[in-house]
């Protein structure tokens, strides 16, 4: 009953856009599906009893790993929403988006939730490797919406590397269905008869699996050495689905990991695969805050942030004790807010200086000091600096880590240091500039402010109070959800 209602939601509003004259009309429909999913998300995790399957047969399975996703995603899509309706009006203006491609912006919008929403619920690996494939078809055309030849570009050159990955991680389904039905008469690729039978499974070709796999989940990612879509995506794209990209669309690659490795987990094969998560993640975490220190434009600087990030809750991930798991879940939400709300600074940030470069930028709490200081704060969170969430994400993990290996911390200690030196450099050369700049004949003349719509606000706004909220407060609602998902894929 939860995934027909998902799809009926997700239709209905599709229907509405489609039929809508008006940008109002059509940001209005794309709110309330965005509300409808948040409804149903909290009713399925108050009200049912999880874990269940749904609508009658085995493709479709609600836990709390899955509400959890799903609510995450939802809050991202309102608040992107929300934002957009400000947002879109001001790229249609600058002539960045032509009113013609309205109607495809907000159906693409619109898909994309419902289809990483459906992934999320998917118990079937082929099922999900089906809608992971559709989120990038639909991200990738809000990514190309634009009327700039570099948006298409970075469209085509994402499709060409997720894609292309995800046939590694078809081979990867094709191994896995063999074996399991080497061992149970039939092949099978659900989530959770693999888990009921994965001592079972041979740890070698599990592994194997386990690669091939890997390959297409940390393309989606944005995991090293299949990270190089991303930067160009996310930086070239709307501040709005940018938002969307850093904050939904990773995460979706982050929990097929996740998922498998759970799998994995339970056979002897588990110390090999930590190692190689491990692995990939202190090489993802490295190429990263490389590339960070040497950005100068601001969207890029934050969407190497994004794979660094992602290369973190690979290392949690790899550690594979329950407490690590614990706050490397905490550290997707956490991630995702901070994340959002640097690139909607960032959106206002471009409209107000027609330019992404970190040396365009001049005095900006005189002009915009929502953005400036959304950007700052957001800043301040994204590096891990008390009282804010990734920072006891980050602590809790790299302690569990330390048991682990004491020399894999003190090297991602040393990255975090120069990460955190990346941003440092931004706030203090970008956001100290004078706001006058030379006009045609040398003569200074002040910048005028860009007027932010307050829908553009109230995002930033939001999230800046939850993740302070979340730095001094931990709800218990919150943190018995994180433990049942702890429970659920067999770490306890």
């Amino acid at each position: 009953m939860i995934i027909l209602s998902y799809l009926a939601a997700g239709a209905l509003a599709l229907a509405l856009i489609l039929l809508s004259k008006s940008h109002r009309a059509m940001n209005a429909f794309s709110i309330l599906h965005t509300l409808a999913f948040l409804a149903i998300g909290f009713y399925a995790l108050l009200t049912i009893t999880v874990p269940a399957f749904e609508t009658g047969n085995k493709y479709f399975y609600v836990d709390h790993l899955s509400i959890y996703e799903v609510l995450i995603a939802a809050l991202l899509f309102f608040l992107a929403s929300v934002y957009a309706s400000g947002y879109v009006e001001s790229l249609m203006q600058a002539q960045e988006l032509h009113r013609n491609n309205l109607k495809i912006f907000y159906m693409a919008f619109s898909l994309l939730l419902t289809t990483a929403t459906l992934a999320f619920f998917s118990d079937n690996l082929a099922l999900f490797w089906i809608f992971a494939e559709l989120t990038t078809v639909f991200s990738a055309v809000l990514v190309a919406i634009l009327s700039a030849k570099e948006n298409i570009d970075a469209a085509i050159k994402y499709i060409f590397i997720a894609s292309g990955a995800m046939l590694f991680s078809f081979i990867g389904l094709i191994f896995l269905y063999t074996l399991s039905g080497e061992i149970l008469g039939s092949g099978t690729l659900n989530w959770t008869v693999l888990m009921e039978n994965s001592v079972l499974l041979s740890p070698k070709m599990l592994t194997a699996s386990f690669v091939f796999l890997f390959i297409g989940f940390a393309a989606k990612s944005g995991i090293f050495p299949f990270h190089t879509w991303l930067p160009d995506a996310h930086s070239k794209a709307p501040s709005a689905v940018s938002a969307i990209l850093s904050g939904v669309l990773l995460n979706i690659g982050i929990y097929g990991i996740l998922r498998m490795y759970a799998i994995v987990r339970q056979t002897e094969a588990e110390a090999i695969v930590s190692q190689f998560l491990i692995g990939f993640g202190l090489l993802t975490v490295t190429v990263a805050v490389l590339n960070m220190l040497l950005q100068k434009n601001l969207k890029m600087l934050i969407a190497f942030s994004s794979v660094e990030h992602m290369g973190i809750l690979l290392l949690g991930i790899g550690v594979g004790t329950p407490f690590a798991l614990f706050w490397t879940l905490f550290y997707v939400l956490a991630h995702s807010l901070t994340k959002a709300s640097l690139f909607f600074s960032a959106g206002i940030l471009h409209r107000q200086y027609e330019s992404n470069l970190i040396q365009d930028i001049k005095d900006i709490f005189s002009l915009q000091p929502i953005a400036g200081w959304g950007f700052v704060i957001g800043s301040f969170a994204i590096i891990g600096m008390p009282p804010f969430p990734i920072f006891s994400a980050k602590f809790f993990i790299l302690l569990e880590a330390f048991e682990f290996s004491k020399s894999l911390v003190f090297a991602v200690l040393l990255l975090l240091v120069i990460a955190s030196a990346a941003f440092a450099r931004v706030l203090i050369g970008a956001f100290t500039r004078s706001s006058k700049e030379a006009g045609p004949e040398g003569i200074e003349t002040p910048l005028l402010p860009y007027t932010v719509r307050n829908g553009m606000k109230f995002p930033i706004i939001s999230i800046i109070i939850v993740i302070l909220a979340l730095g001094v407060f931990f709800p218990e609602p919150l943190e018995n959800l994180l433990n049942e998902i702890v429970y659920e894929l067999g770490y306890l």
